[in-house]
């Protein structure tokens, strides 16, 4: 404890106790009274100033600290060696040396203009029942298709990192069957990455539309999180907190994943989505007041979850 308090100190400087906590500056708002609370023994820390919180230490060291401090704190909580990391994946998956690139469909008409085609009234329609608002449309920059091998579907682009798009989610607005048609390329992407902040909690849905309602989000493209897959490497080099928000009928998914971040020391939260089909059927105010109770997930937890195969939000 003594060397952990020692660490936190030199990283953010002084403090002074307050019950069984410490107070210091904030290095987020740098407000100019000592407002962060830490607390070495439970692991967490909160500035009662702008709400900056968390439930793993490190996650300030890693920020504000130095490799040095870094390494010596990830030694003192027996930590994966990231040193290591390329090494040590039981199923590593090889990335194209080029990031991939697609082009979006030919037809794909958008629908962030202010003068749009008669033929954008049903896709419109289809957007604002599923909750889905002007501010989302020029946000995702999502468009529509209304012939060719596309006809028929809302197009949702994702963006890498330096703006291009390497995927897109083509969803059936009508009664088109399959409900989703996507392009044959590899979905071993983070998807919309341009959008994403690493240094903010992380949200992990099923699909686009619940990415939409859910903010500061990924979705996984009905697949998982794996070892050594694009979205994965990228929680671990930011060592983001992340919040799982699966559909209700995926908690064989959602251990997996647990079972995976713990390993690497990530802060895990669980979502409660009871009562709706998936996030994408949630009002956004609804959503929001769910994250805010979220439960935090630790290792006594996932073995509790194991063995009753839920957990108590």
């Amino acid at each position: 404890m003594k060397e952990k308090f020692k660490i936190i100190s030199e990283v953010l400087g002084d403090s002074y106790r307050v019950g069984g906590e410490r107070l210091y500056f904030c290095p987020y708002c740098k407000h100019h009274k000592k407002k962060l609370s830490v607390n070495v023994e439970k692991n967490a820390f909160k500035c009662w100033i702008c709400d900056q919180h968390g439930r793993d230490l490190r996650r300030l060291v890693r920020r504000f600290g130095n490799y040095n401090q870094v390494k010596e704190w990830d030694k003192l909580t027996n930590r994966v060696d990231l040193n290591r990391f390329e090494d040590i994946f039981a199923e590593p998956i090889k990335e194209p040396e080029i990031a991939q690139k697609v082009d979006l469909p030919e037809d794909f008409i958008s629908l962030t203009g202010n003068h749009l085609p008669m033929s954008a009234v049903r896709p419109m329609n289809y957007l604002r029942d599923r909750g889905v608002t002007k501010a989302d449309i020029l946000k995702w920059k999502i468009g529509y298709c209304d012939a060719g091998p596309y006809a028929n579907r809302i197009i949702i682009p994702s963006f890498n990192d330096e703006g291009y798009a390497n995927y897109f989610i083509a969803r059936a607005y009508d009664e088109s069957w399959p409900r989703y048609k996507n392009p044959p390329v590899s979905r071993n992407i983070v998807f919309n990455e341009l959008y994403v902040d690493w240094e903010q909690d992380l949200v992990l849905v099923e699909g686009a539309f619940d990415a939409i309602n859910a903010g500061n989000a990924i979705p996984l493209l009905g697949s998982t999180l794996r070892q050594g897959s694009s979205l994965f490497k990228k929680i671990i080099e930011y060592d983001t907190p992340v919040f799982l928000a699966l559909d209700s009928d995926a908690s064989e998914k959602q251990n997996k994943i647990m079972k995976l971040l713990m390993r690497y020391g990530i802060e895990i939260y669980c979502i409660d989505t009871y009562g709706y089909e998936d996030v994408g059927e949630m009002p956004k105010e609804v959503f929001e007041s769910r994250k805010k109770k979220a439960v935090f997930v630790d290792s006594d937890d996932y073995l509790l979850i194991n063995a009753i195969g839920e957990i108590a939000y």
